[in-house]
């Protein structure tokens, strides 16, 4: 567990939730990142300032041999609500979390239950692609193995007993909904794929007509107020009655929030455990053929994608240690020979979307200051295949960095001579800073 507390923020006046001069408290808004190995949060000021922030990991817990997910979630979500500061959570205005893209989950439409194992970001149900390609339009979305639709297509062919009973959540859905209590939400960025249409602000009719179209959830724009705080929560955690929780997000979108791009061209990648790229553009490009994909972001499109390389392939490698000393032997500015294609695992989404994609990590040279410049330079011409597919959006003029491998110095400028653009790191390069700035939104 981490915790930092910002000592200049929390003066005398925010010790306690006094009025202040103007006869109002301090309101405070609390961003939660729910990301692919553990969780944190921000909480920020009507100035957008951190106040406060914390990490967990998450706590494995086995059930049957698999990790029970929901449970270790459940449990990191009040974890981190109980370490904000005591003094603070009556300030709390409203709440936001944002999840991993496409990790799905069944569950009772009375009391929320999982129905059975979330279905994560990263897994791939091929058995339910021809079913999904027969109704949804070439190239679309849904039409990879890892959308969210093609997750619900293959559990309900292959549980026929709960259907009747069963709704749709994502992640970031199902941990607001421990919060507020109110089962069937979701936002337009998290139901992108499960077919949603965020241009038209529904479902299309190929989705609806079908039976399972039963349950999906109600949709709304991330960062809108949903209700507040239910009793119970509020009163084990000490928020105030009025505390609202607020709609979320995926955790790409709001990495790219946290980074403050506001003008078409601007790039974020999130370099976390994965790799996502998100470009600002004025025209939305759809092609599942490559794991190319579009968000709304309100009058604009987020066009990008995500891949499975990053950071968790760089520690089956390398551990933290090894990377920050063998990272200060690369020179950047020397392009390496080693032709690698860095993945944790068999299976890959953007900017190649193939289920059964190998990893390449050999030959292996004797150095190992070598190996790791060949892997960082292997992973940054995967961003730059990434970003020369998105033909059709506004062309990229500069790329924020987000996400742990932001604080790579020699990654970024090898990153920066592959990409042929200008690339730095965000002033605030956390998801969960971007999940507090949609809790301010809602709040307004």
């Amino acid at each position: 567990m981490y915790i930092k507390l910002y000592c200049s923020k929390t003066s005398s006046s925010m010790e306690s939730p006094e009025k202040g001069k103007n006869g109002n408290s301090e309101r405070l808004y609390l961003g939660m990142d729910f990301g692919t190995s553990g969780a944190r949060y921000a909480l920020i000021d009507k100035q957008a300032q951190i106040l406060a922030e914390a990490k967990r990991e998450y706590p494995l817990y086995l059930d049957g041999g698999s990790v029970n997910w929901a449970r270790s979630w459940k449990e990191t979500l009040f974890s981190l609500l109980g370490d904000v500061p005591v003094h603070l959570r009556p300030l709390i205005a409203s709440i936001s979390i944002d999840g991993t893209s496409a990790t799905t989950m069944i569950v009772n439409s009375s009391t929320g239950e999982p129905l059975c194992r979330p279905l994560l970001y990263n897994e791939s149900c091929p058995d339910a692609l021809p079913a999904v390609r027969s109704i949804a339009p070439p190239n679309h979305t849904v039409c990879t193995g890892s959308s969210t639709l093609c997750k619900l297509v293959s559990w309900w062919h292959s549980d026929s007993q709960k259907k009747e009973s069963a709704a749709l959540l994502h992640q970031a859905d199902w941990l607001l909904w421990l919060l507020h209590g109110k089962l069937g939400i979701s936002d337009y960025n998290n139901a992108l794929k499960v077919g949603f249409d965020p241009e038209i602000d529904s479902y299309p009719a190929w989705l609806l007509s079908q039976p399972y179209s039963s349950v999906l959830p109600s949709i709304i724009a991330p960062g809108s107020a949903i209700a507040n705080v239910k009793e119970d929560v509020r009163k084990r955690l000490g928020f105030s009655e009025d505390c609202v929780v607020c709609a979320g997000t995926t955790d790409s979108i709001a990495a790219f929030l946290a980074a403050r791009a506001t003008e078409p061209g601007k790039a974020v990648t999130s370099l976390g455990s994965t790799l996502a790229i998100k470009l600002l553009s004025k025209s939305r490009v759809d092609d599942a053929r490559f794991g190319v994909y579009s968000h709304r972001l309100d009058d604009m499109w987020l066009v990008g994608g995500a891949s499975n390389t990053g950071g968790t392939v760089l520690r089956q490698l390398f551990t933290d240690e090894q990377l920050e000393k063998l990272s200060e032997q690369i020179n950047p500015a020397l392009p390496s020979s080693l032709d690698y294609y860095p993945l944790p695992a068999v299976g890959e989404r953007f900017p190649v979307a193939d289920p059964n994609m190998q990893p390449r990590l050999h030959p292996r040279p004797e150095s190992d200051s070598d190996y790791l410049h060949g892997v960082l330079e292997s992973i940054a011409r995967i961003e730059a295949k990434g970003y020369g597919l998105l033909n059709g959006a506004t062309e990229a003029d500069e790329v924020y960095t987000a996400g742990g491998g932001a604080k790579n110095d020699k990654w970024t400028k090898i990153r920066e001579r592959v990409l042929g653009l200008p690339v730095s790191r965000a002033v605030q390069t956390e998801a969960a800073y971007g999940a507090a700035l949609l809790a301010l939104k809602g709040a307004r």
